[in-house]
This record gives structure tokens, sequence and C-alpha cells, in this order.
């Protein structure tokens, strides 16, 4: 009766543990998907932030390539 009671315990034991690890996979999940969440909103900050300056340099690039006439000018 004793031994019957105490594979009975064992089983669930077992089946609590099971659960438990499973149960930690959504949480790894949710975390993952904060980390990419918190990357994306750092991109687009250095976006807004480095625009104008990024756009000045094309558009110095662009004027220079514009008004090159063949010969080697440094812009």
């Amino acid at each position: 009766m004793i031994g019957m009671q105490l594979d009975f315990a064992r089983a669930w034991l077992e089946s609590r543990i099971a659960q438990n690890e499973d149960s930690e996979r959504g949480a790894n999940l949710v975390e993952y998907i904060l980390i990419v969440g918190f990357m994306a909103l750092l991109v687009i900050g250095a976006i807004v932030f480095l625009r104008s300056r990024v756009e000045d340099k094309f558009s110095d690039a662009g004027s220079c390539l514009s008004t090159a006439t063949g010969a080697t000018t440094a812009c």
C-alpha cells in the first residue's frame, strides 16, 4: 500500500515538474518579443535622430555629382 502511494506521489511530482518546464516556454517567448521590440525602438530612434545628418550628406553628394564637369575636383 505504501509503495503504491509512493509511486503515485512520484508520478504526480514528475508531471508537475514537466508542466512547469513547459510553462516557461511562453515566458521565454515574451522575453524575446520584448527584446525585439526594444531593439526596434532603438533603431527607430536612431533613424529619427540621424535623419537630418544623413539627408545633408546625400544632398551634398548629389550636388557634387550634378556640378561635376569631368575634372577631378574635391567636393
